[in-house]
C-alpha cells in the first residue's frame, strides 16, 4: 500500500532574521490532505514563523516548501490560494459582513450571482446567516471571529491557516468555538493548520500536534499518543499536567529516589545506570494505594485538598522531591484530611523515565 502524497512538505527549512540565531532550524514536516494539524509551543518556539513561511509572508532562509509536490517557496501569498484567520480578525470596518466575506471572491473576479451564493453558504456555515448586512463594529468578538473564518473559507481554499484565532475570546466562548471549528473541519474536509500556545486547545481540536521548542519540532503525533507517550522532558512538561520525581537510574527501567526507594517505570530514551533521571506521571494516573498495591507505592504527606468541581486535586509532599499533584474522584471528599499521611500508587506503565 503506497502512502498518499502529503499536501505540504517542508524539507530542511531554516529561518533566521539576523544571520545568527535560527528561529526555525532544519524543519522537516509533512502535512496530510484533510488533517487538522496544530503547531503548539511557547512564544518564540518557531511555530508562527513556520505558519508565516507556509502562508508566504515570510521566506525560508534555506530549504524548500512543496505543495502537492511542487515548490511554492517563491510563490507570493495571493497565488497560494490559502485561507488565513488571525487573532485580530483584520475585518474591513467600512464594509458590511457580507462584503467582507465577498472580498476574496471580488479579488478573484467571480460573477456577482456566484459571489452571492457563496457568501450565503459561508454565512450559514458559521451560523451567521441573518447578519450579512451588519458592520463589524456591531458584532461581538466571537461573531467577528466567525466572519473572519467565513471569509477564509468562502473561496474553497485547499488549506486554511490559523494563527491563535481564538486567543482574544473569553474561556467559555473559546471552548465553544473549538468544538464548532472541529465540527466544521470534519464537515468540510479541508486541511487546517492551526497555531496555538494553549495545549488543551491543541489536544481538543487536532488530529495531530507538532510540539515546537527553540525552532525544532520535539514531537509530532496524534493527540492521544502525544499525551500518553511524550518523547522527552520538554514535551512531558509542556503538554498537560505533570507530576515529576527526581532520582538515579539503577537500570531495568527503575528509578531510585534519594531516600533509597525504588520505582519502576518506562524509559522513553536510554537511561544508563547511575545517571540522574526524572520520572513524570500524569496526576490522574496516580491512585491512593490500597492493600493490593505492594510495589511502586510512595508515602507522602497531604498538604492541601483543592476542590475543582469535577475532581479533587491533592497536593502532596515527599521529602527531597518536587510537590506531587494527584487528581482523584469527588468520592474521596471528606475522607482524607490535610496534614495526614497518604500512600500513593504510581502505576509503572504510566511512569515515564527521562535522562
Amino acid at each position: 500500500m503506497h502512502k498518499p502524497q502529503p499536501l505540504v512538505t517542508f524539507t530542511g527549512v531554516q529561518k533566521t532574521y539576523d544571520g545568527q540565531s535560527l528561529v526555525v532550524r532544519d524543519l522537516n514536516l509533512e502535512i496530510q490532505k484533510g488533517e487538522f494539524l496544530s503547531l503548539l509551543g511557547p512564544s518564540g518556539s518557531g511555530k508562527t514563523t513556520t505558519l508565516m513561511m507556509l502562508a508566504g509572508f515570510e521566506s525560508p532562509t534555506s530549504g524548500d516548501i512543496l505543495l502537492d509536490g511542487k515548490a511554492i517557496t517563491r510563490t507570493p501569498p495571493h497565488k497560494r490560494n490559502f485561507g488565513m484567520v488571525f487573532q485580530n480578525y483584520a475585518l474591513f470596518p467600512h464594509m458590511t459582513v457580507a462584503d467582507n466575506i465577498a472580498y476574496p471572491l471580488r479579488v478573484r473576479k467571480l460573477a456577482s450571482a456566484e459571489r452571492e451564493a457563496k457568501v450565503k453558504r459561508a454565512l450559514d456555515m458559521v451560523q451567521m446567516g441573518p447578519m450579512g448586512g451588519r458592520y463589524p463594529s456591531q458584532l461581538s468578538g466571537g461573531q467577528q471571529q466567525r466572519v473572519a473564518l467565513a471569509r477564509a473559507l468562502v473561496f474553497d481554499p485547499q488549506l486554511v491557516l490559523m494563527d491563535e484565532p481564538l486567543g482574544a475570546l473569553d474561556k467559555q466562548l473559546r471552548e465553544h468555538m473549538q468544538i464548532e471549528l472541529k465540527a466544521l473541519h470534519r464537515q468540510l474536509g479541508i486541511t487546517f493548520v492551526y497555531v496555538t500556545h494553549d495545549q488543551s486547545e491543541a489536544l481538543t481540536m487536532s488530529d495531530r500536534v507538532a510540539v515546537f521548542n527553540e525552532g525544532v519540532i520535539q514531537q509530532i503525533d496524534p493527540v492521544d499518543r502525544l499525551y500518553e507517550e511524550p518523547v522527552n522532558r520538554f514535551v512531558a512538561g509542556f503538554v498537560g499536567d505533570n507530576t515529576v520525581l527526581e532520582g538515579q537510574s539503577v537500570g531495568n527501567d527503575t528509578l531510585q529516589l534519594a531516600n533509597g526507594q525504588r520505582l519502576r517505570g518506562r524509559c522513553m530514551q536510554p537511561c544508563p545506570a547511575q545517571q540522574s533521571i526524572q520520572a513524570s506521571i500524569r496526576p490522574e494516573r496516580i491512585a491512593l494505594a490500597t492493600e493490593v498495591h505492594t510495589s511502586n507505592v510512595l508515602d507522602a504527606t497531604l498538604r492541601d485538598v483543592i476542590y475543582f468541581g469535577d475532581h479533587l486535586r491533592l497536593r502532596c509532599t515527599v521529602q527531597g522531591q518536587p510537590e506531587i499533584s494527584v487528581k482523584v474522584p469527588l468520592g474521596h471528599a471528606g475522607a482524607i484530611a490535610e496534614g495526614s499521611q497518604v500512600r500513593l500508587y504510581l502505576p509503572p506503565e504510566h511512569l515515564r523515565l527521562y535522562p
